[in-house]
């Protein structure tokens, strides 16, 4: 695994070196563009509309626009001023329970392992992690760009995920302000917590799998051989039912799967 980042945990006094890996990776199929007559990929190129030609890496800075077609220039030396541009620490503020903190502010995860000579202090603060059930926060320059972070345990590895701060969260007042005022049944309450419950169970992310990037897969592969691509029907859109009868029939069907399951359960342990 290629380290991405090498740097030392800040905890308290104690510095821990610590690598920092990419935890998760898209699978996305990618395409490229092409010219369609000879099918050769199209180039992007950075081109001045004003001067009329192609701009070199070595004609290019960095602008912020304060006004409406107005710049201000930023060069490398004032970026080297900004507090923490040239840190390599990850920097823990405070620890706090997992359970306090919404998904809303989490970001990317990484892992973080031991450099030569921190392993104790890394297996340290591991272990008072787990067994006081809380994780750190923390802050942290990564490629120029400062992150609130989480440090938590997982199994031996301690792993970071960096975090939105509040003010990139939007607020969800701007959404529920506009939605309708509406009087929930109690039999509806109870259908529906009886179909969480239906459906309820223990997290296994092993079942469940990206079913359109595999189909596209067998197109793309079908493609390449020369086949013919089936298309499937497309299903019908749902008709819009009354909301107690869709209720009940999903209840009905989730609990004749339950039956169904316990029974094939039986039969694998008698």
């Amino acid at each position: 695994m290629r380290t991405l980042w090498k740097g030392a945990i800040s905890f308290g006094l104690v510095n821990i070196p610590v690598k920092m890996y990419t935890a998760t990776e898209r699978k996305n199929i990618q395409f490229n563009q092409l010219h369609a007559p000879c099918k050769t990929p199209i180039q992007y190129r950075k081109y001045c509309p004003v001067c009329q030609k192609e701009v070199g890496a070595d004609e290019l800075v960095r602008g912020y626009e304060y006004e409406k077609g107005r710049y201000v220039i930023l060069r490398d030396e004032d970026f080297e001023m900004l507090p923490g541009e040239n840190t390599k620490t990850i920097d823990i503020l405070d620890f706090v329970a997992l359970a306090e903190i919404d998904p809303v502010y989490f970001d990317r995860s990484y892992y973080l392992g031991p450099s030569p000579g921190g392993e104790k202090a890394y297996s340290l603060l591991n272990q008072a992690m787990h067994e006081t059930g809380k994780i750190a926060i923390a802050q942290v320059m990564i490629r120029s760009k400062a992150a609130l972070a989480c440090l938590r345990p997982w199994e031996k590895l301690i792993v970071m995920a960096t975090m939105f701060f509040p003010d990139e969260i939007r607020a969800p007042e701007l959404l529920t302000a506009e939605f309708k005022a509406v009087k929930l049944h109690p039999n509806e309450i109870s259908m529906a917590n009886s179909l969480i419950g239906n459906l309820s169970t223990t997290f296994n992310p092993e079942k469940y799998t990206n079913e359109y990037r595999s189909k596209l897969m067998e197109v793309i592969q079908a493609k390449i051989a020369g086949e013919e691509v089936a298309v499937p029907t497309a299903p019908e859109t749902a008709k819009v039912v009354d909301l107690m009868e869709a209720l009940r029939a999903s209840l009905e069907a989730t609990e004749a799967q339950k039956k169904s399951t316990k029974k094939r359960k039986k039969k694998q342990t008698g």
